[in-house]
């Protein structure tokens, strides 16, 4: 089927109707998804709308709701997204034959996509506090249901492994949003204090702070992640069979 073309520059298209297809062919979840997390990646999340996702697919914005139900859906829509490119990343690759080494693999590999995805990263909190588990994208589920299934290769009764499984997707997590958290104050000043701002911290308040401030402002990077990734799982398994 050809594929249409865009109108001559100072005509405007004609509406389309919500069945029709859009800009660069017949629309999919999986185009709608895709054009959404471009935007993001390019613009932030405060660009994302069902307007604009549509405009960007040459479409009206009616024509996504079979595909996301609305802005809500397509939050947990772009969720997906990174979860599916996870999956992806993961059987590109082998599955590593020790549990504590696999887990390493998916922290690395979730780290790897949430750091090439720092305007959608954010989500992988805030939609998980607002959706129950339940209704979570089949590609998050799976991802839990792959930790809790690595876990379960330890030797830990069930309810070790639960908390286990808490403190480590909650230390992933966290590590992500700590790396990705605002650091710089002025982008454009040379000086590295003045970079930060450490002249708007009161120094007899938050010395601790000020001088850990340059540090803070460094990406931890896999090697921080993996280090206490391990300190969690030797005070789980210390002792197990």
């Amino acid at each position: 089927m050809p594929i249409e073309k865009d109108p001559p520059q100072g005509r405007r298209a004609p509406a389309r109707r919500a069945g029709d297809h859009g800009r660069y062919g017949r629309l999919s979840r999986e185009r709608v998804l895709a054009t959404a997390l471009q935007l993001v990646d390019r613009e932030g999340l405060s660009a994302l709308s069902m307007r604009r996702t549509g405009a960007e697919l040459g479409v009206e914005a009616m024509a996504l709701y079979r595909y996301a139900a609305g802005k809500d859906a397509l939050l947990d829509g772009l969720v997906e997204a990174l979860y599916a490119e996870l999956e992806e990343r993961l059987a590109a690759s082998p599955e590593s034959p020790g549990w504590r080494d696999e887990l390493h693999r998916i922290a690395a590999e979730t780290y790897a996509v949430a750091l090439a995805h720092p305007n959608v990263a954010p989500l992988l909190a805030t939609r998980m506090l607002a959706v129950p588990l339940a209704r979570r994208p089949l590609a998050v589920l799976r991802d839990h249901e792959r930790v809790l299934t690595v876990l379960g290769r330890a030797g830990l009764d069930e309810e070790t492994t639960v908390m286990a499984f808490r403190a480590v997707t909650g230390w992933l997590l966290g590590y992500v949003l700590g790396d990705l958290r605002a650091m710089v104050d002025n982008p454009d000043e040379p000086d590295p204090a003045f970079r930060l701002g450490l002249h708007r911290m009161p120094a007899r308040e938050l010395p601790r702070l000020r001088d850990a401030a340059p540090t803070l402002a460094r990406h931890g990077g896999p090697a921080g992640l993996a280090a206490g990734l391990d300190a969690l799982l030797d005070g789980f398994t210390r002792g197990a069979a």
